[in-house]
């Protein structure tokens, strides 16, 4: 049977670089499972660090960044098949195929093989919607599926489009994405939860100074809407209400500061929730030196 090696973890815990060195030694290519990263243009507020994919003057091959233009609506589905079909690349030239990022729900996606449907845009479906309140929507989609998934409820177009997506699967079972059979070998990231804190903090100002503000301006001047934009996440939500005059460089600052914070207790929530419902996330020291961890790594994956 097949394996996949998956590194995960929390916003700032240096998933890429442990990765890449993996990616390194074991001759392997890195399957983005970032939400945000799969957008062109969004390369510092969804820390892309395009540069650490080169080890020694060898580049390491990835995928599933910049695939699409800011503004696709991309999905967990498109993520499964985008997923599959770089897996399958991989293994066909014999390398080792490895998973890294921190959307939750991406990761799990693949490691619990969930079916999900291709559900198409049904404007008419949608429209019946529109007289419900987002309570009793979110009850609705309660009586479909457990909702931990806290982005399916989080605004009405992401709720509707969960709704849809349900609505589909009862009327069309058939047409799910499968995944694979393979082992798994799942790493998870830690630190102390006041070193996460400081190192949340070098990196925001690092992506300040890096140009995270003249990215997003490029980005709205490209035509995205800022409507739109602030639904990509924190960095891309608070820069975007600076720019357009709703708060000020310092209120952008600490409302970053305080609300990826937050988001980083909510990933970990996550990974908790998962270890609960029986998938074996095995976690390394991030303080400890980086060659450690990838021999330790190294010598699980090879007992798959």
């Amino acid at each position: 049977m097949d394996r996949l090696l998956t590194i995960t973890g929390p916003t700032a815990c240096g998933k890429t670089r442990l990765a890449v060195g993996l990616a390194f030694r074991l001759g392997g290519e890195i399957i983005s499972a970032d939400s945000r990263q799969v957008f062109r243009g969004m390369d510092i507020g969804t820390g892309k660090d395009l540069s650490d994919y080169v080890v020694d003057g060898r580049q390491i091959p990835y995928h599933l960044i910049d695939i699409h233009d800011p503004g696709y609506e991309y999905n967990v589905y498109q993520f499964q098949g985008d997923f599959i079909k770089a897996y399958n690349l991989i293994r066909q030239r014999g390398n080792t195929p490895i998973l890294c990022g921190g959307t939750g729900f991406y990761v799990e996606s693949v490691v619990k093989g969930y079916a999900l449907p291709d559900a198409p845009i049904d404007p008419e479906y949608r429209k019946s919607l529109e007289s419900y309140s987002d309570e009793e929507l979110t009850a609705r989609l309660a009586s479909y599926i457990k909702l931990h998934n806290h982005t399916d409820t989080e605004t009405r177009e992401r709720l509707v489009r969960a709704l849809e997506i349900q609505e589909y699967h009862l009327k069309h079972p058939e047409n799910v994405v499968r995944m694979p059979a393979m082992k798994h070998l799942i790493i998870g990231v830690s630190f102390p939860r006041e070193k996460v804190i400081e190192r949340i903090g070098i990196r925001l100002r690092q992506r300040l100074e890096e140009g995270m503000v003249e990215e997003v301006k490029r980005i709205l001047d490209g035509g995205v809407s800022a409507e739109r934009l602030m639904k990509y996440g924190l960095e891309y939500r608070y820069v975007t209400k600076y720019i357009i005059g709703e708060m000020s460089y310092d209120e952008m600052y600490e409302k970053l500061y305080t609300e990826i914070r937050r988001f980083s207790k909510r990933q970990m929530t996550w990974f908790r929730h998962m270890e609960r419902g029986g998938t074996q996330i095995h976690w390394v020291d991030g303080q400890r030196p980086l060659e450690d961890n990838i021999e330790e790594i190294i010598s699980l994956y090879n007992q798959l």
